[in-house]
């Protein structure tokens, strides 16, 4: 098999020839640790042999304010951090004037789809193309504000479901153009919870997010492509209706949210791909390399008999991470994942 064949035949719940591994976001500290001659994601993917490429929508700068935030095409303001992932500090939209008057990025520039078309001429049908993307609802809590916006949910339940509608219809277009142009799949990365559970009740999560969770779900397998659901955090509560949604493939697992990745792939297993969940908190920043090694034999006989498993981290691969804790993760994976699993050899 090559890596496309290996990635998707997991992913169909099938046993490939050894057990995929994929990263979705690697802060580049990481990557030019171990790769120096890069700071490339991809092309780290491409020389630590993983079974996917990955990119996501792009939504540009458009000013920058004088106390270092600054404001996106979403009219969301962020503050830049030490990660990758820059943490919004205010949206645009706090009252039914601002939703009226409010207009979305437009979805069909053709700079939306990132560097999606380059991995689609290098690697298509090499390996699997991962288009990094959400539905409705992390986009509406950077619009509103994640504590007004789940207090909208129960006071101003039109408003959130409005707003809520006019995010989804942008993602749903650019889904769509991302499967159209040559992505596999498509992440969803709206987060649901924290460690103690969801941040909203199972009855809120069936009206406001389920609907459009599905309807995303739906409209990416309309283009042909396959859905891998993200959130961090504890699922349990609301994990049978993420699943109901049609979901390919859930990630990532989180062990120290109480995610059991055995009992996950127990449950589930016969619907779903299971990614995860090599622990990214504690674990990987300051774990030595033998328990990263023994971790990922233990997630491997949870998870990876009978196929339907794809090995990565569980969250993200962040600068705290021990590069050569990240760099023992993957040689393991590649060691003791090859099908079929004799796991009594393993010493």
């Amino acid at each position: 098999m090559n890596s496309y064949e290996r990635f998707m035949a997991a992913l169909g719940r099938q046993q490939p020839d050894r057990l995929p591994i994929v990263e979705f976001v690697i802060d580049p500290r990481i990557v030019n640790a171990l790769c120096p001659e890069t700071n490339s994601q991809t092309d780290f993917e491409e020389f630590m042999d993983f079974d996917a490429v990955c990119c996501g929508a792009q939504y540009r700068k458009v000013c920058d304010n004088r106390d270092g935030s600054y404001s996106d095409e979403w009219g969301v303001v962020y503050k830049p951090g030490p990660e990758l992932q820059d943490h919004p500090v205010h949206g645009p939209i706090n009252s039914e004037a601002d939703l009226e008057r409010y207009i979305p990025p437009n979805p069909d520039i053709p700079f939306r789809l990132g560097m999606l078309p380059e991995l689609v001429d290098r690697f298509k049908f090499k390996k699997a193309i991962v288009f990094r993307h959400r539905a409705a609802f992390m986009w509406s809590a950077f619009l509103n504000g994640l504590e007004d916006l789940l207090m909208n949910f129960l006071c101003a339940p039109s408003f959130a479901h409005r707003l809520l509608d006019k995010v989804l219809e942008v993602n749903i277009r650019v889904g769509r153009r991302a499967i159209r142009a040559g992505a596999d799949i498509v992440m969803l990365g709206d987060d649901y919870a924290g460690t103690q559970g969801p941040i909203f009740s199972p009855m809120v999560f069936k009206e406001f997010i389920l609907p459009r969770l599905k309807k995303m779900v739906d409209a990416i397998h309309e283009e042909g492509g396959k859905v891998i659901k993200h959130s961090d955090g504890n699922l349990w509560p609301i994990l049978d209706m993420i699943v109901n949604a049609g979901i390919d493939g859930i990630h990532p697992i989180e062990p120290v949210a109480g995610m059991d990745i055995g009992e996950v792939k127990k449950k589930y297993g016969d619907r779903i791909c299971i990614l995860g969940n090599i622990d990214c908190s504690h674990l990987l920043p300051n774990g030595t390399e033998s328990e990263v090694s023994a971790a990922v034999k233990e997630c491997i006989r949870k998870a990876s008999f009978g196929g339907g498993h794809i090995i990565c981290s569980s969250n993200s691969i962040h600068s705290s991470v021990n590069p050569r804790n990240y760099l023992t993760m993957i040689q393991a994976a590649k060691e003791f994942g090859r099908y079929p699993l004799r796991v009594v050899d393993w010493v």
